[in-house]
């Protein structure tokens, strides 16, 4: 018998927590299952979703091919660079917030304020952020101050704990040599924190790039409004090109933020 065996068998039965974390699993199920209304689920509902599956085996090629502003390609490129930009924005925000929110940085109070705030931030929706900031600007303008706002949540947060993980003694070593603060943050902190920043980075533009796609149905640009505009005009040629054209571009959107992490972690 090895020894793992033997730490199992000694191993302290407890039954009774595991029953009540059954027990409890089963009436949360329960609960949730009574909360699903299956009322609303009909014919019209399956036959929506075969035209949809239809509208993508047969597209409107020249939807999907031309090169006007009405035009896939064209809303897919904008989409694009309402992610790009609402990242780059979320990625400088979050900087400062997440030097500010690290108890290793600053004060304990200070900390636990930025922290509150970061929480605030993550807390409301991305829909409920574009329909205020349509208020401000309509169209894309929107979309990218969405997504700068959204993305902080997530990246301070990740930042902070790439920030509290820092190899203190670097810092030690450079103070005793005279380094000056610039010189500790060029050299010290920027090579220990860079990697991890763009890494982090680049997987939020992955997802910000399914998020600017949902903020076009609240009239913040990009591929959202088109799409929910076709099918609400049952033009489920346009809404297949449409979803095509989204596939694709997300498809080699992950593929090469995957590598490009990859290599960030490696190097």
């Amino acid at each position: 018998m090895t020894t793992v065996e033997r730490q199992l068998l000694t191993s302290p039965r407890k039954i009774w927590y595991r029953l009540a974390i059954t027990f409890i699993a089963i009436i949360l199920i329960g609960w949730s299952v009574g909360a699903v209304s299956f009322k609303d689920v009909n014919q019209s509902g399956f036959q929506i979703a075969f035209n949809i599956v239809k509208g993508i085996v047969h597209p409107d090629l020249d939807l999907l091919f031309n090169v006007s502003k009405q035009s896939v390609p064209y809303l897919l490129v904008q989409t694009l660079a309402i992610a790009f930009l609402g990242t780059i924005v979320g990625g400088i925000l979050s900087v400062p917030l997440a030097f500010l929110a690290a108890s290793n940085v600053v004060p304990r109070p200070v900390a636990w304020l930025t922290r509150l705030l970061l929480i605030v931030i993550r807390t409301i929706p991305e829909l409920v952020y574009g329909l205020m900031f349509i208020k401000v600007a309509t169209g894309p303008l929107a979309g990218v101050l969405t997504i700068g706002i959204v993305s902080i949540g997530m990246l301070a947060k990740l930042y902070v704990d790439a920030i509290e993980e820092l190899d203190v003694k670097v810092l030690e070593s450079m103070t005793s040599i005279g380094c000056t603060t610039f010189e500790k943050i060029r050299y010290g902190i920027m090579p220990q924190l860079l990697s991890v920043f763009l890494s982090v980075t680049i997987y939020r533009f992955d997802m910000n790039m399914r998020e600017a796609s949902i903020l076009g149905l609240v009239g913040a640009g990009g591929i959202g409004a088109p799409l929910i505009f076709a099918m609400n005009s049952y033009k489920w040629d346009q809404a297949g090109s449409i979803l095509i054209g989204l596939v694709i571009l997300i498809l080699l959107i992950e593929l090469v933020s995957n590598k490009m992490r990859a290599r960030l972690v490696k190097g």
